[in-house]
Parts: structure tokens; sequence; C-alpha cells
């Protein structure tokens, strides 16, 4: 007797683009530089004030909920708002605001370069892919490869101010711009830069020695209902709510500033 077996295939309720787009993004293969970052985690090691996982844990849910949340998140979800309607001006004030909340001078150098890398990387070179393979096809057709020009009028806009210097080119502003432009909702893209954030600390931590894998995955899996919970919390905040509250962290990178024994930039 032979056995029918129906297998129904249903599409993806997320669309492709965007969904690849958030993979790579919140990937750490993405070399934006936030490899050479422990946003402090290094300090506090250095003077041994994590000892345990569960300790850990709780430090870095406290720079979800204290730094993360009202001050990235609130600057991704501005810059997205801003992206989407196309608005630079808004966007260069969203960018000038989060630079004047960010404390700790490597705090902010980090973030400056992360951004200017992400801008290279996908504002730039993606943009000039775009224009090339669209002047191809219009030289196919018989027409003036010249008239392509850029389908992302702001990202251009953008990626010059922060070339220039016009703007610092902060990494959670840059995500913005590049989640909306790539179809990512506004909670999509809080959730995916969070993610990244967080997955990027752990694996500072981790290569420092301190910490097992397994730890790590735990503290991850613990954090992820946190994330979630910041982003919903702070993802409609006004641009004037932008701001974090965490003193002993910002010490802690101030103090990394002046150690003399760093592997991380921040």
């Amino acid at each position: 007797m032979t056995t029918g077996i129906t297998v129904t295939i249903t599409s993806m309720a997320t669309e492709p683009a965007p969904f690849l787009t958030a993979l790579r993004l919140s990937d750490s293969f993405l070399p934006t530089g936030g490899y050479t970052s422990s946003y402090g985690l290094e300090q506090y090691l250095n003077e041994d004030r994590i000892e345990t996982a569960d300790e850990l844990g709780e430090i870095i849910r406290g720079y979800l909920e204290r730094i993360v949340g009202p001050c990235e998140t609130v600057a991704v979800a501005n810059a997205h708002d801003a992206a989407t309607s196309e608005d630079l001006e808004g966007l260069l004030t969203v960018d000038e605001r989060l630079h004047a909340v960010t404390m700790a001078a490597e705090f902010r150098e980090s973030s400056t370069k992360a951004g200017r890398q992400l801008s290279e990387l996908v504002l730039v070179e993606d943009g000039g892919r775009r224009v090339s393979d669209d002047g191809q096809r219009r030289r196919a057709g018989g027409d003036d490869a010249s008239e392509s020009g850029s389908d992302r009028p702001l990202e251009a806009a953008y990626a010059e101010a922060i070339e220039s210097g016009e703007t610092p080119g902060h990494y959670p502003v840059v995500f913005g711009v590049v989640a909306a432009q790539r179809g990512l909702s506004k909670r999509e893209a809080c959730l995916a830069q969070a993610y990244s954030f967080v997955t990027g600390v752990l694996g500072a931590t981790q290569r420092l020695g301190r910490f097992s894998h397994t730890d790590i995955q735990s503290i991850l899996a613990a954090l992820l209902p946190v994330i979630t919970d910041v982003c919903d919390r702070h993802a409609d905040d006004d641009i004037a709510a932008m701001a974090s509250f965490a003193p002993l962290t910002e010490i802690m990178g101030m103090r990394h500033e002046r150690a003399g024994r760093r592997l991380f930039m921040s």
C-alpha cells in the first residue's frame, strides 16, 4: 500500500529582500568595525567588575534599557521616519542629537567610524552598483546611460554629507536610513539594530576569554525579550526624548580611553 504525502509550501510573511537586508545588517560578518568595540565592557573586565554570566547579562540589560533603547533605538526610528519622508534636514537633526547625547568620546568615535563604514559599504557602493547596472540596461536599450542616476537621492545626499563632514554619520542613523530605503519597517529596523548591538558586545566579551560559547548563547537567549521590550517602548519616541543615562558605563568608557591594556577601541 502506498501512502501519499502532501506538502504545502506557503509564501514568506516577510518579503525576501527586506528580510535578507535585516540579516545582512545584523551580521558581524558586515565589516563596519563593530568587531573592534566592546563599549566599555573590556574595562569592566579589566577592573574585575564582572565575574559571572549572570552579572554580564545584567550589565548588558542595563545597556539596553539605559542606552540602546532610549538613545540608539530613538535614533534608528527617527532616522527611519526621516528617510521614509525623504527629509534630509530631519535626518541631519537626528545625527546631531545623537552626537550631542553620546557622552564618552570612545563611544562617539566608534559609532561614527562604524557609521561611515556602513555608509561607504551600503549607501555608496551598493548605490554605485545600482547606477552601473541600470546604465548597462539603458545602453542595451539604446537610451543614454547618463540619465540613469541614483534611484535613492536621499541616500546619496546623506552619504555626501557624511563624507564632507557636514554630519557625524552615527551608525544607528545610517542603519535607519539603510533599513527604511530597503523596505524594513521601523520596528524591524529597531529590532535588528538592537540585536546587532547585543551580539557585538557579547562577541567582544567572549573574545576576551572570560566566558564560554554556552554562556554567551544563554545570555543572548535571556536578552531577546528585553530587546523586544525596549524597541517597542522607544520606537515611537520623539527626537527630543533621545537620551542615555548610564553613569557607570560612561565612566568605564572614559577610563578605557586611558587604560594601559586595551584590545578594543572602546
